[in-house]
């Protein structure tokens, strides 16, 4: 084992709240000389923001070794010819994507639609202007399609249930640019060169973090914190390559 690529939301913290044992894992791993990269789907704050709240947390993270989706997006809008995207996605998060033009909020057409984590801020004003943005012939492009996620206060809804209405009244398939996408796994290898057969995702969405993973012929160690739910590991058949407490148990299992 070489790389050990770790989800954060829900694995290393909720909310500002760090796992305990989170951060001595993270050192212990580092002190093994293993490469690590934190890789997320988090779509609600900037990736500079991101940096920030691991950091503050009590995790050593370098620049280099945070991996977002946005960055990815913007890679695939220069590939298919995109300028002018619509970023619905907090204020904070259109900094990630200062290499495109992001058009206004009543703009009449766009190359993209980028759909990530608004919040509270969806409602039936921002869905329908994106429906209208992508009905004359806008890209469909989501950052993630995670179905929920754990707040402080419980689970709550993730970008993943948008992406879907929008899917549904266009009758067009998104692009998916974070985790479970094959693309954005092979990107994370590339970047720490590594192959999957070296490497090992930690992960509390059985989904994007075990079966993309596991897709991606990368091992998958599932934690039972964060958005874990015994009943949904059950339901969808994804069977992780081994299911631990936290990650505090990780660093026994690949050292």
């Amino acid at each position: 084992m070489r790389a050990v690529l770790l989800d954060i939301d829900g694995v290393l913290y909720v909310e500002d709240e760090p796992i305990a044992g989170a951060a001595e894992a993270v050192a212990r791993l580092r002190r093994d000389e293993l490469t690590l990269r934190f890789v997320t789907n988090t779509t609600n704050r900037s990736r500079a923001s991101t940096l920030d709240k691991l950091r503050r947390l009590g995790f050593a993270v370098a620049e280099h070794e945070l991996v977002t989706p946005a960055a990815l997006a913007v890679q695939v809008c220069r590939a298919r010819g995109h300028r002018r995207v619509a970023a619905f996605v907090a204020p904070g998060v259109q900094a990630d994507f200062a290499a495109l033009e992001l058009c206004g909020a009543h703009a009449p057409a766009a190359d993209a639609v980028i759909v990530g984590d608004l919040g509270e801020a969806w409602d039936y004003a921002a869905l329908n202007r994106a429906f209208r943005l992508l009905i004359d012939g806008a890209d469909l492009i989501a950052l993630q399609k995670n179905r929920y996620w754990r707040r402080g206060d419980g689970l709550s809804l993730d970008a993943g249930p948008f992406v879907a209405a929008l899917e549904y009244a266009t009758g067009r398939e998104a692009t998916v640019v974070g985790k479970p996408s094959a693309e954005f796994f092979a990107q994370v290898l590339a970047g720490a060169a590594v192959s999957a057969s070296e490497a090992t995702m930690v992960g509390d969405d059985v989904e994007s973090d075990i079966g993309g993973a596991l897709a991606a012929g990368i091992d998958a160690i599932l934690v039972r914190t964060g958005k874990y739910r015994e009943e949904r590991v059950a339901a969808s058949g994804i069977a992780p390559t081994v299911t631990v407490d936290s990650i505090a148990d990780v660093p026994a299992l690949v050292t």
